[in-house]
């Protein structure tokens, strides 16, 4: 099962601050989603008003065309991993996962168990006395074998090492593909996990900067490198996100597709073209220079 979610205008305050601030896109589901933004940017936030965590104080969330604060049928669908986990610390390791098992009906016990297997975790131990890898890593298990139509990590992935981290994305992507649902993934380990979305959202200071399918943003930018002067030119009225100069070389990022004529010009200038990794354009257009 797939859910789309719907958000129009959504804001929440914190006393003087806006964490969310007239936010609106649309997630057709059955995808993975990358949700990026900086620190303070209001990801956390976000996912908790989705998850129903947390009621805005205006806008709308839709999910699966219904409001989910409050609505049992809607919650039962969505699940929000956060670091913290979110589970009894007194708890042993096999009594969160039972648990889970019981209050989940799209819970999948066996894989439950395939996975904590995987990731070592001791069932035996209690929550408090797990590494902080493990309990991420418990928290990781909790999110895949939920089987929640709607599953969102927040970050929930960062205690793990290098190891760990890319044996998730290969169980995420392989259940993915054999349990169609919609993921979203918050993260700043970027190029880590950049190969799995296929949406980007990324806001910042609680406002939407770009909802682009991933491939279409990568190739919203390109690198540009040459002589200052012949650079300077090129980059007359386009949108500059960020530059370097190294003595009479200079590399400038422009957001934007170029023609096939500004590219055939740029070859004819000596001008050197590249892509732009996901990360790079995330730096850029979530600076104060990008926002202006």
């Amino acid at each position: 099962m797939t859910l789309g979610i719907e958000v129009s205008e959504l804001r929440l305050r914190f006393g003087e601050v806006n964490a969310l601030d007239g936010l609106s896109f649309r997630l057709d589901g059955g995808k993975i989603y990358g949700l990026l933004g900086r620190n303070g940017s209001g990801k956390t936030t976000l996912l908790s008003v989705l998850a129903a965590f947390r009621r805005q104080t205006g806008g709308q969330v839709r999910i699966a065309g219904a409001e989910p604060f409050e609505n049992a049928a809607v919650m039962r669908q969505i699940c929000l991993i956060r670091e913290s986990g979110d589970v009894y610390e007194s708890d042993y390791v096999r009594t969160v996962l039972r648990t889970a098992g019981e209050l989940r009906s799209t819970w999948d016990s066996e894989y439950a168990q395939r996975l904590a297997e995987r990731f070592n975790l001791p069932p035996r131990k209690t929550v408090q006395s797990l590494s902080r890898g493990q309990k991420s890593a418990l928290g990781i298990v909790l999110g895949l074998a939920s089987r929640a139509p709607v599953t969102m990590f927040d970050e929930s992935y960062l205690g793990m090492d290098a190891p760990s981290r890319y044996a998730f994305y290969d169980e995420l992507l392989a259940d993915y593909t054999a349990h169609p649902r919609t993921f979203i993934l918050s993260t700043h380990l970027i190029e880590e996990v950049a190969s799995l979305f296929e949406e980007v959202v990324i806001i910042d200071r609680g406002r939407l900067v770009a909802h682009e399918e991933a491939d279409v943003l990568r190739a919203r930018g390109v690198s540009v490198t040459g002589p200052v002067d012949v650079v300077d030119t090129f980059a007359a009225g386009l949108t500059v996100l960020g530059e370097q100069r190294l003595g009479g070389t200079k590399a400038v990022t422009v957001y934007g597709t170029l023609e096939p004529e500004q590219v055939r010009a740029a070859k004819m200038a000596g001008l050197e073209l590249g892509p732009v990794s996901l990360q790079d354009l995330f730096v850029h257009l979530t600076s104060e220079a990008g926002n202006r």
